[in-house]
C-alpha cells in the first residue's frame, strides 16, 4: 500500500511517515495541499492521510482535487480539537474516516486495516465482475448450427437497444445465459442484473419480492425490504417464467411498465425507477390470453422483442461440441484428466431428443465425468434412459418423449423430486406439474 501524509507541521508528518514506514508502508510526505495534488497527479496512491486545517487548501479542498484526479483513493482527515463537525464533512465529500489529534496510531492502524479489507472486497467483485462477463459474452456461447447462429445474431442486435425482451424456449435451452448475455452487451452493463424466477414463488411473496415492503405491512414484516425493482435501477431485470404469474400480480406489473412508478407492500410513496425488462417463458403466452390466464396488454408491453431459442433437438450439430466443452470443464472441476467420448456414445447423445435442453446434457456430462474410471466416457458412463427413446420413432410425439423421459428419471431417483428436477435441469415446481400434467404415479 503507497500512503501519501500531508501536513504543514514537520513534525506530526514525519512522525506518522515514520510509524507507517516501520509497518512496512510505501510512503511519500507532502507539506501542503497544493503539493499532495502535484504529486498525486505524478503518483497514484492507496491511501491519503491529511490535516484539516492547512493554509492554501484545507483538507477538504484538497479531497475534492484529488478525487478528481483519481477516484479510487482512500481518504483520512486529521482534526485538532473543536473542528469535528468540519471533520464529518469531509467525509461527506468522500474521506473514509476521521482522528482527533494528536494522532493515536493504534486507531490509525485499525482504520488502514478497514481500508485493506474494504480494497481487497472491491478488487474480488471486480474479479467476479470480468469472469462473469467473460463467461456470458457472444464468442464463449457454443454454437455451430446455422439456426443457433441467427439466434445469436438477433441476441447481439437485441443487446444494443434498450426495448424490452421476451425470450421463449423450453426449459434448459439457456434462456437465463442469454438474459445475462442481452445485459452484458448493453449499456446497462455496469449496473446491476437481478433475477428472479416467477414460478418459484407463491403469489404474496412474489409481489414483495418484486416491488418490496414496509415494515408492518403485514405479519412478520419487522423491517423494511427493498424490492427487486428498486434493486435493478438503471440496470436489467430478468424475470424467468412469466407465463406463471397471477393475473393480480400481472396488473401491478402492468403499471410499472407504463408508468415506470410503484409502491411497496404497505406503503403510499410511488418509487420511480429506471429498468430495462427481459422476461421469459417456456409456456404459450398467446394460449394463456385465449384461455384468460394472461393479459392482452401485458403481453404487447413484454413483447418488444421477441427471441425463440431452440430445443437442443433442433440444433443437433451442437451436441459433440457442447458435450465435449462439459467434459472440460468437470473434469478440471473433479481433478480428473478425461480425454474425450467414445463414438458409440456420442451416436448415443445425437439420438437423444434431450427434453431437458442444454441443461440435461450438462447434468449427464457431470456425472459421466464423476463415475467414468477411464480416459474416455463410455457407454456404462451414461445413464441406460439415454438413447432408449429415439428421434425417429415415427409413432412418439413429443409429449410421449418427454413423459417417458421424465418417468424414467423419476425412477431412477426414487421419486426425489429435488433430484429428479436437477437431473432433468427444470425447476422441481415445472417437475411437480408436469407430474400431474402426465399423471405419472409413483409404483
Amino acid at each position: 500500500m503507497h500512503i501519501l501524509v500531508v501536513d504543514d507541521e514537520a513534525s506530526q508528518r514525519d512522525l506518522l511517515a515514520g510509524f507507517l514506514r516501520n509497518k512496512g508502508y510505501t510512503v511519500t510526505t507532502a507539506a501542503s495541499g497544493k503539493e499532495a495534488i502535484e504529486k498525486n497527479v505524478m503518483t497514484g496512491f492507496d491511501l491519503t492521510i491529511l490535516d484539516l486545517k492547512m493554509p492554501e487548501l484545507d483538507g477538504i479542498e484538497t479531497i475534492e482535487r484529488m478525487k478528481e484526479v483519481d477516484p479510487q483513493t482512500y481518504f483520512v482527515i486529521l482534526t485538532g480539537y473543536g473542528t469535528v463537525e468540519s471533520a464529518v464533512q469531509a467525509m461527506k465529500r468522500g474521506a473514509f474516516d476521521y482522528l482527533s489529534k494528536p494522532v493515536n496510531l493504534d486507531e490509525l492502524e485499525v482504520i488502514i486495516e478497514r481500508i485493506q479489507c474494504e480494497q481487497g472486497m472491491h478488487q474480488e467483485l471486480e474479479m467476479l465482475r470480468e469472469a462473469a462477463e467473460e463467461k456470458f459474452k457472444f464468442d464463449s456461447f457454443i454454437a455451430e448450427s446455422p439456426r443457433m447462429q441467427e439466434t445469436l445474431s438477433l441476441i447481439s442486435r437485441t443487446a444494443c437497444s434498450d426495448s424490452n425482451v421476451l425470450l421463449l424456449g423450453e426449459s434448459g435451452t439457456g434462456k437465463d445465459i442469454v438474459a445475462r448475455m442481452i445485459h452484458g452487451a448493453s449499456l446497462r452493463k455496469n449496473s446491476r442484473f437481478i433475477a428472479i424466477s416467477c414460478a418459484a414463488l407463491p403469489e404474496t411473496l412474489l409481489e414483495s419480492e418484486l416491488f418490496g415492503y414496509e415494515r408492518g405491512a403485514f405479519s412478520g414484516a419487522e423491517k423494511r425490504k427493498i424490492g427487486k425493482f428498486e434493486l435493478a435501477h438503471k440496470g436489467t431485470l430478468f424475470l424467468d417464467e412469466i407465463g406463471d404469474i397471477p393475473i393480480s400480480t400481472q396488473v401491478k406489473l402492468l403499471r410499472v411498465l407504463q408508468e415506470f412508478v410503484f409502491e411497496r407492500l404497505g406503503g403510499n410513496t410511488p418509487i420511480k425507477v429506471d429498468v430495462r425488462l427481459i422476461t421469459a417463458t417456456n409456456k404459450d403466452l398467446k394460449k394463456n390470453i385465449a384461455q384468460g390466464m394472461f393479459r392482452e396488454d401485458l403481453f404487447y408491453r413484454l413483447n418488444v422483442i421477441t427471441i425463440r431459442l431452440p430445443p437442443l433437438r433442433e440444433r443437433k450439430e451442437d451436441i459433440k461440441l457442447l458435450a465435449e466443452h462439459f467434459i472440460e470443464r468437470f473434469s478440471k472441476k473433479c481433478g480428473r484428466n478425461i480425454k474425450g467420448i467414445s463414438k458409440s456414445v456420442l451416436n448415443k447423445l445425437i439420438r437423444y431428443e434431450w427434453p431437458g435442453n442444454v441443461r440435461e446434457l450438462e447434468n449427464v456430462m457431470e456425472r459421466a465425468v464423476v463415475l467414468s474410471r477411464g480416459d474416455y466416457i463410455n457407454e456404462n458412463d451414461v445413464p441406460l434412459e439415454i438413447g432408449a427413446v429415439r428421434g425417429d420413432s415415427a409413432s412418439a410425439s413429443l409429449n410421449d418423449v418427454e413423459k417417458a423421459h421424465i418417468a424414467a428419471i423419476l425412477a431412477q431417483t426414487n421419486w426425489n423430486l429435488s433430484t429428479a428436477a436437477e437431473l432433468l435441469g427444470i425447476h422441481r415446481n415445472t417437475l411437480r406439474m408436469k407430474i400431474k400434467y402426465y399423471d405419472l404415479k409413483k409404483g
